[in-house]
């Protein structure tokens, strides 16, 4: 999906922070469209977009660095208004004639923050004694000519600045995350304040953007969807029929065995209840466990399974006489954490971005690619959705296969998918499944002594992860009351066979992934 017509647009230049797509969230959530690219997008390019602001994202290098990602100095001449944050407010001042240092104490958590001009459009209307999260080695000393300072903290002596005639501003702190209470705020400053921006961007107009999109790209072709059952895929399928009917639709669902206990049978009964289209099933379990078959290194499972289900879909394109359109329900947390700029660490690939094969003969439409999890329920509400698919849990595309460490077998799955099945039950039991984001069980690549019977035994842990989140970019581990961890493990332990140990996963992410691979 290209950017939206007519729509106001944000753009943010990506510098290799974890924390870049945190800023789209924010601006998104501020009702702004907008989209990451990287950061040596030539500034014709930028400036053809028509963009109403430009952020500076973050980002792990030095500007003094050696190949340090650099901006096109050419923007800073487009007159469109400019945020930089923490390297993004370092860079500016380097290419525009100011001082950065190493600085002899760096700031990293919580720090307090002194407003110098609260009547400056980012802090209108705070407070100017503030809380701000830092993370920063290096400081502005002195800002470009032009700039004034805004505000300081008692180690940063340019914490903030501002040249309200460019408009542009730079701030040292981190407005995208939790630990800065009023950086939605500001952020939303820049945006209505200084860039001019309406936030008129909704779910309903998306809506109507992306059946024009699906419209344009496939003409008169025909379409096959990717259907999993998930709100992702099924919101795909919604959006095809939405704008080129059933006729030239087929929507597959492919079994690959590695789906958790009674899915299959539950996807087809959903579809079937809310599509006047034919759901075309694919039995494939025998062949991707074969596929797999030896397979330890989780990158090489994912890349296996994306290219595999591409294999299969196009064996059932070819019965379809002009069909040459794939569509599937890719996220922009896929696409980022397949490593979405030259800058941006690949987190893990996933099957279907970093794992599509690169000879793949249909063309693929992603109407949802640059959508997080929470803007694509919306989206499926307002295309009529039922709950029960809007808050399904998201389920890898790779299925139990990335919550299997190491081989994956017939044995080892259904292990882990009976116990899976435990977790979600005893979820739902507590009525705890709209709290969390997702729940699920994890076969590790150990075993440990126990005890049953009175015998010793030797045999499998498994690893009950739960977690909350708003777009699974970041995550903490759910406080799940003592009870409910104690009867799943229980049940796991005397419902499993082969299982003897369970342990529960208390790490956010970052460190961690939610998913385990």
């Amino acid at each position: 999906m290209q950017q939206p017509p007519n729509t106001e647009t944000v753009l943010v230049i990506d510098f290799g922070a974890q924390y870049t797509q945190l800023i789209a969230r924010r601006i998104r959530e501020c009702h702004v469209f907008c989209e990451i690219i990287p950061a040596d997008t030539p500034a014709d390019a930028i400036a053809r977009r028509q963009p109403k602001g430009i952020v500076l994202s973050g980002g792990p290098a030095s500007v003094y660095e050696t190949g340090a990602p650099r901006a096109d100095m050419a923007i800073y001449q487009l007159g469109i208004p400019i945020l930089g944050i923490c390297y993004g407010h370092q860079l500016m001042t380097y290419q525009l004639g100011g001082v950065v240092e190493p600085s002899e104490r760096r700031e990293y958590g919580r720090t307090e923050l002194t407003v110098l001009e609260p009547e400056d459009p980012l802090f209108d209307g705070l407070d100017t004694h503030l809380t701000c999260w830092m993370s920063h080695g290096d400081k502005v000393l002195q800002p470009p000519p032009g700039f004034r300072i805004t505000a300081v903290t008692e180690s940063t002596p340019v914490a903030a600045m501002a040249d309200p005639v460019r408009r542009f501003y730079g701030v040292q702190f981190h407005p995208e995350v939790h630990h800065t209470p009023f950086g939605k705020q500001l952020i939303n400053h820049f945006l209505k304040r200084v860039c001019g921006c309406k936030g008129d961007w909704t779910p309903g107009n998306f809506v109507e953007q992306a059946s024009q999109e699906i419209c344009q790209q496939v003409g008169d072709g025909h379409v096959l969807v990717a259907v999993s059952g998930g709100v992702d895929s099924m919101t795909v399928a919604a959006l095809v029929y939405r704008a080129i009917g059933g006729e030239r639709l087929t929507c597959v669902f492919v079994d690959h065995g590695l789906l958790r206990a009674g899915e299959a049978e539950q996807v087809r009964e959903t579809f079937s209840r809310l599509f006047p289209v034919h759901l075309v099933y694919v039995d494939a379990r025998q062949r991707f466990l074969e596929r797999l078959r030896g397979v330890e290194d989780p990158e090489q499972k994912r890349k296996i399974i994306g290219e595999t289900f591409i294999r299969v879909f196009e064996e059932h394109a070819d019965e379809l006489r002009g069909c040459d359109y794939l569509a599937q329900g890719t996220l922009y947390p896929d696409v980022i954490e397949s490593g979405a700029t030259k800058h941006s660490a690949t987190i893990k690939t996933h099957h279907n971005v970093g794992g599509l094969p690169p000879d793949m003969r249909l063309k693929v439409i992603e109407p949802l690619r640059y959508l997080f999890k929470d803007e694509v329920r919306a989206v499926a509400a307002e295309l009529g959705l039922p709950e029960e698919v809007v808050w399904r849990q998201p389920f890898p595309g790779p299925g139990l296969a990335v919550r299997i460490a190491g081989e994956v077998t017939p044995e080892r799955l259904e292990m882990v998918r009976a116990a899976d099945k435990i977790v979600l039950e005893e979820i739902w039991r507590a009525g705890l499944m709209r709290e969390i984001w997702q729940s699920f069980a994890v076969l590790p690549a150990v075993r440990s002594v126990g005890v049953m019977g009175d015998q010793r035994t030797y045999a499998h842990p498994i690893v009950v992860r739960a977690v909350v989140s708003e777009d699974a970019m970041t995550a903490d581990w759910a406080r799940l009351p003592y009870e409910v961890l104690e009867r799943i493990s229980n049940r796991i332990v005397g419902e499993v066979p082969g299982v003897n140990r369970v342990l529960y996963d208390i790490t956010s992410k970052p460190p961690a992934t939610i998913e385990w691979e």
